[in-house]
């Protein structure tokens, strides 16, 4: 092949070229972009499964996973300030071990990552919309919320972006109703606080607390997406770090003053037992009003924020499959632009079809065989398999890279925090695999499909490419 993943470099992709990714994303956007990503990604959907693991201290479980995940996101802050182009974990790597077949096995396994959790996302969106209206198939509403997603972002990138901070402002107000309802349950002196130091999962609470962590880092998952428009961000060097960190701080604060309320509220067994766990709280009629229309107003609020992080997730795997058609990795339809909108219209289309296979093959496991499939539970847990493995190699891809394309500008993690990222991750990772080892084959399956592209493009594509082949054409502003 003319080029290859391990000849990814920054220097291929120069900033301000009139033919390159425009820069139009600011601070402010871009925190709101990590913000939104990160509380719609679980709290909405997961907070029910995780109270089940752990207990009423279920709170412990999301500060400790916010933790480990900032530390992850101080990894990719120091590594966008030296290298700000689209392309994050791939590039990253890449830079620091310059080898072909783990650069593609990172690449496919962010994509990958990016498709299971936009599957679990939308079952949790079904669950939410069977509050509204519960005639239509949760499969159908799920696959049909993809495809409108997908055409969301076919229209472009900033709107996309500008979207998606419009709907961060109602998801944030859907997680003040609940923390409103904790504050008035707390004013009513109705409230247990020793609950919220309970452990009524088995075993050992340390234990508890880390299966916690293991589903709770599904929550805190996509701030990575933010590194792949980094070649989009206004003064990357200033602003990622600033608008990652304190995404994922102000996303911690919130996780665990929601989880509080959601343990001091709601009695744990209903919590664990419901895809819409939060919805359960304003059930509880603490509200002074009705509680059929704050089921209600709540539930499409819930749908908005979970529509914020699938979005974010479509823009993300669209944009992946972009980067590898350029450098030839992937079949050249991939890096097509559609001639009006200039969005990759092939690669969205191809996304949408993955993501809704996952969608039936849960359905239908669940359907014809004994196997009883909890589709947001199983796709969750293969989203945080590939984005532990991402997470822990970025960390060392950063610590390896020590001392190359450092400038005045740049940012750098404090070392002891980095190694401390690296066993965190490795041991959750761990963890996960020997928790549910049945997620290993649906990991398998999303990576068969990466390496059928390759194989692919390395038969069949046109070898003759010359290199960014499709950089002289713009992705949508």
């Amino acid at each position: 092949m003319a080029n290859s993943v391990a000849e990814l470099d920054d220097e291929a992709v120069p900033p301000d070229l009139d033919g390159d990714l425009k820069r139009s994303i600011t601070g402010p956007l871009l925190f709101f972009y990590v913000l939104g990503d990160v509380l719609g990604s679980g709290i909405y959907v997961l907070i029910g499964l995780v109270a089940g693991a752990v207990g009423g201290a279920f709170w412990i479980a999301f500060a400790v996973g916010v933790t480990i995940a900032t530390i992850t996101g101080l990894a990719y802050a120091e590594l966008v300030t030296k290298y700000p182009r689209a392309a994050g974990a791939a590039l990253y790597v890449n830079k620091a071990f310059g080898n072909r077949p783990l650069t593609f096995l990172i690449t496919v396994c962010m994509l990958s990552a990016s498709f299971a959790a936009a599957g679990s996302l939308a079952t949790g969106f079904s669950a939410y919309f069977d509050e509204i209206w519960s005639l239509p198939p949760a499969l159908l509403v799920a696959t049909l919320f993809i495809v409108v997603l997908a055409v969301v972002n076919f229209i472009g990138i900033t709107e996309s972006v500008v979207t998606n901070m419009v709907m961060t402002f109602v998801e944030i107000a859907g997680l003040l109703i609940i923390m409103l309802i904790g504050v008035l349950y707390v004013a009513q002196g109705k409230a247990d606080f020793g609950t919220l130091t309970t452990f009524e999962a088995e075993g050992s609470p340390i234990f508890a607390i880390v299966a916690g962590v293991a589903l709770a880092f599904f929550a805190m998952t996509g701030f990575e997406n933010a590194a792949n428009v980094a070649e989009e961000t206004i003064n990357p060097a200033k602003n990622f770090p600033r608008a990652l960190v304190g995404g994922m701080a102000a996303a911690g604060v919130i996780y665990v003053l929601v989880a509080m309320t959601s343990a001091l509220t709601v009695p744990l067994g209903t919590l664990a037992d419901s895809d819409a766990a939060l919805l359960e709280v304003v059930k509880a009629g603490i509200l002074p009003v009705p509680v059929g229309v704050m089921a209600i107003l709540f539930a499409v609020i819930a749908m908005v924020a979970i529509t914020n992080t699938t979005l974010v997730a479509i823009v993300t795997q669209s944009r992946i499959l972009y980067g590898m058609a350029n450098e030839d990795v992937v079949p050249d339809a991939f890096g097509k632009l559609h001639t009006a909108r200039r969005s990759p219209w092939f690669a969205l289309v191809f996304a949408a079809i993955v993501v809704c296979g996952l969608l039936v093959t849960g359905w239908a496991l669940s359907r014809f065989t004994a196997v009883d499939v909890n589709v947001i539970a199983r796709l969750a847990t293969v989203t945080v398999v590939f984005t532990l493995f991402i997470y822990a190699l970025v960390i060392v891809s950063a610590l390896k890279l020590r001392g190359d394309d450092e400038g005045e500008d740049t940012f750098l993690a404090p070392t002891p925090l980095l190694y401390f990222g690296v066993v965190a991750n490795a041991v959750l990772l761990v963890y996960v695999v020997i928790d549910d080892p049945a997620a290993l084959a649906w990991c398998g399956g999303l990576m068969v499909v990466g390496l059928a592209l390759f194989v692919l493009e390395h038969f069949f594509g046109d070898r003759d490419r010359p290199a960014g082949r499709a950089r002289g054409e713009t992705l949508a502003r």
